[in-house]
């Protein structure tokens, strides 16, 4: 029993001389005028730039995003084009079995060929007889007999012309090319597979493929409400891509939503940013990171904001200003301020050192021994 109990005993002997030591530690800290460790860290007045910047998360997505559909049903005999694949205006994207097609076509060319003899034929015996009705040779009702022949051949021409080219039509349907110059960013069927047409089928038929323009992009993003009443169109916008961290995309803002969406119950406003890609790095989902510059001001005075006490008269505070050796409390006038810097108007030169108070820091070192000291504690007598 004695020797189970021992090095628990032994434990919190060591434990207790650990907090003796940190206690007088910390005492030397505060209390030691002494000490290296100094009241104040000291922070020099130097010129910067002042920034206001407005960020938020986007998508890339395509400006002019085509859904490609066949007017034609059938069977996809050819399909030349891969997902990612740069294609040109009238490159070919699918073709479809075109058996039916090209039969119904040979025999509307068939027909037209027949209407347009039997025209022909007609035209020379109207002539023929006109000019012996003219030779009083043949009755009035003979030249109109053969007049309203040559009328019916001329109508069967007609109606075998616009059956021949809803014809060529219907056989031109079945090649889809590509209507813009763009990518291929989704392909939706395979070689051998039955499509419906996007024409008469109820259905609205089989889409084929995506294409879009990437040359151009935008960004939409959800701003913050609170954020949303800095920015407008036509404003500046710089925008980063996971994909390239190191790469910066200029754009602008075209266009900002008159309605608010409501995400993880956080107001936000979509942001349409139009950015140019020309060498088609931004793909289609990427992930992006948008920053809007509200406010820049360059080459002025900067403190840090927790240097500053505030006093009575508005724009006005007090920092403590080292002044041989010593800080003393000095005022000074600022202007554009945020939570992390504030712009010097009047009191203070390039160069000067103010402190900021290191009570908090101690504050801190004292906070993290005492839980370590409560953990191993807690450690000792949970045991069993």
């Amino acid at each position: 029993m004695h020797s189970a109990r021992s090095p628990l005993i032994l434990f919190l002997v060591y434990m207790a001389l650990m907090v003796l030591i940190s206690v007088f530690h910390l005492g030397c800290k505060l209390g030691n005028s002494d000490n290296n460790s100094p009241k104040f860290k000291e922070v020099t007045v130097q010129r910067g730039t002042f920034l206001v910047i407005v960020t938020a998360n986007g998508v890339v997505k395509p400006i002019n995003r085509i859904e490609i559909k066949s007017k034609a049903s059938g069977i996809v005999e050819d399909l030349p084009v891969e997902e990612g694949d740069f294609i040109k205006k009238g490159d070919l994207i699918a073709r479809l079995d075109q058996k039916d097609e090209l039969a119904e076509f040979g025999q509307a060319q068939a027909n037209y060929d027949i209407a347009k003899a039997e025209l022909k034929q007609a035209q020379k015996s109207f002539e023929r007889r006109n000019k012996l009705f003219n030779q009083n040779l043949i009755s009035e009702e003979e030249r109109d007999q053969i007049e309203l022949s040559l009328a019916v051949a001329n109508g069967k021409l007609i109606q075998a012309e616009t059956t021949l080219e809803r014809a060529k039509e219907r056989l031109s349907e079945s090649i889809v090319r590509a209507p813009i110059d763009g990518i291929i960013l989704q392909k939706y069927v395979e070689k051998g597979q039955i499509i419906a047409s996007g024409v008469s089928n109820v259905s609205g038929g089989t889409p084929i493929v995506d294409i879009a323009d990437m040359q151009s992009v935008y960004i939409e993003a959800g701003i913050d409400e609170i954020d949303v009443g800095k920015v407008g169109e036509s404003q500046s916008v710089m925008v980063t891509a996971e994909a390239y961290p190191d790469l910066l995309f200029k754009g602008k803002i075209d266009r900002i939503s008159p309605e608010a969406r409501i995400e993880q119950n956080v107001t936000l406003f979509d942001v349409i940013v139009g950015v140019e890609n020309l060498e088609g790095k931004l793909k289609s989902g990427m992930n992006t990171t948008i920053e809007i510059t509200i406010v820049r001001k360059d080459s002025i005075l900067l403190v840090p904001a927790m240097a500053l006490q505030p006093m009575e008269k508005k724009n006005t505070y007090r920092v403590l200003l080292k002044k041989e050796g010593k800080f003393k409390p000095h005022p000074v006038e600022v202007g554009l301020s945020d939570f992390k810097n504030a712009e010097v108007i009047s009191g203070l030169q390039e160069g000067d050192i103010i402190g900021i108070a290191m009570i908090s820091r101690l504050k801190d070192e004292n906070d993290q021994r005492e839980e370590r000291i409560r953990r191993s504690r807690s450690f000792g007598t949970t045991s069993r």
